[in-house]
């Protein structure tokens, strides 16, 4: 099954219970090693997570479980287009893919710090194509987050440049209420709309005991 049979495949159920496609380490702003991310889950009997860290594939290239078959190979990179800032997660990617490595951070601060991840932002074109040539499919996460007038163009417009999926299950009232500038009801209905992939996660920066 690929990549997208099988984010498709899990239901709205799985994503508030046993798949958590939204995770961070500590190879970017989050608390936990990679490592100990995936025994949590383990002990926790969920069916996959995804590590997403920002700009980063680390974990995939050093951690003991990279292979583990509950994870499912992730990133997150900064964009920002006309002015929106944006994050795009990638699934299914190779972490060794040339194209993949060329758009990651070059170095720590990249990774954990708000304000030079900003600055470094990349174009969204440039990042779901890299997506793609590392074999994953590119989603736009939390988009209620990102502050446009129309939710509906902005996504069209990343559509048009590639996007597979946009993450519909997010726990906004817990992590992000001050900052939603769309209705939470809203992204299921562009993933109808445009037929991209519905996927979830709880933007998890400690430790999985806090999912959805």
């Amino acid at each position: 099954m690929d990549i997208k049979e099988l984010i498709k495949s899990f239901n709205k159920e799985d994503f508030y219970s046993k798949v958590n496609l939204h995770v961070h380490s500590n190879f970017s702003d989050g608390e936990f090693e990679f490592d100990k991310l995936v025994e949590q889950a383990k002990n926790l009997n969920m069916k996959y997570i995804s590590i997403t860290d920002h700009n980063s594939v680390q974990g995939y290239l050093t951690s003991t479980y990279k292979d583990d078959e509950i994870l499912i190979k992730g990133v997150e990179f900064d964009c920002m287009y006309n002015f929106v800032l944006l994050h795009i997660l990638g699934y299914g990617i190779d972490p060794n893919n040339k194209a993949l490595q060329a758009i990651c951070a070059q170095n720590e601060q990249e990774q954990k710090n708000d304000l030079i991840r900003l600055f470094k932002s990349r174009h969204p074109k440039k990042v779901i194509n890299a997506i793609h040539q590392a074999g994953g499919i590119a989603v736009l996460a939390h988009p209620c987050c990102c502050n446009v007038f129309s939710l509906d163009n902005f996504v069209k417009k990343l559509v048009s440049f590639g996007l597979d999926g946009i993450e519909t299950y997010y726990p906004y009232d817990r992590l992000r209420g001050v900052v939603k500038f769309s209705s939470s009801k809203l992204p299921p209905k562009l993933a109808q709309k445009y037929s991209l992939i519905q996927t979830g996660g709880s933007d998890e920066h400690k430790d999985l005991s806090n999912h959805l």
